[in-house]
């Protein structure tokens, strides 16, 4: 069975790592383009039959058929469990839920910030990351000295992982924005 992950970005080298890894350019970037949960579950259908996955779910093959069909469409589509998770998420407001569909996917979920900083504040920003990324690396060495890892170093390194990718995805929103007044609010707290 053919497993399909979330991919945000297109651009990937080399081809035979096409399926694994999205790289962080993109002429297209994608991850700004909104699709509608029907228009995503027909392409999936294009490399996974609405057959094949109703014999997986154990559910008729209609009802796949129209869970890729517009809802608004006369006789169409009807919800499907794509949009009845961002109903949950909606009402519940608990990013734990797309974390976990995340971590089923065999990646992890980022909250994309608001607001972001201001170009005088961008030296400090870049040190901060730099900062972080040197902490994830003494984390790495000690717990990696002994030639082994215990499962607390572990949880120690995804601890510092998850905090370098918060800020540095906190930073490219700002420069994809354009809007670095959170930086601002950092730097003139950190003062």
């Amino acid at each position: 069975m053919r497993k399909s992950l979330p991919m945000q970005i297109i651009e990937i080298r080399p081809a035979a790592l096409q399926h694994c890894f999205a790289l962080a350019k993109s002429a297209a970037l994608s991850h700004f383009l909104v699709m509608e949960s029907h228009e995503l579950l027909r392409e999936i259908f294009d490399a996974k039959t609405p057959k094949e996955v109703s014999a997986d779910l154990e559910l008729s093959t209609s009802m796949i058929y129209k869970w890729a069909q517009p809802r608004e469409a006369e006789g169409g589509g009807i919800e499907n469990p794509l949009d009845r998770v961002e109903a949950l998420f909606r009402s519940t407001g608990d990013t734990r839920l797309v974390q976990w569909l995340c971590q089923r996917a065999g990646g992890f979920f980022i909250v994309n910030p608001k607001n972001t900083p201001h170009p005088h504040f961008l030296i400090p920003a870049t040190n901060q990351i730099v900062q972080e990324f040197a902490d994830l690396l003494q984390v790495i060495a000690a717990a990696a000295a002994d030639n082994q890892i215990t499962a607390a170093e572990s949880k120690q390194i995804r601890a510092r992982w998850e905090e370098l990718k918060s800020v540095t995805e906190g930073f490219v929103a700002c420069c994809e924005e354009g809007n670095f007044s959170q930086l601002k609010k950092q730097a003139g707290a950190a003062k």
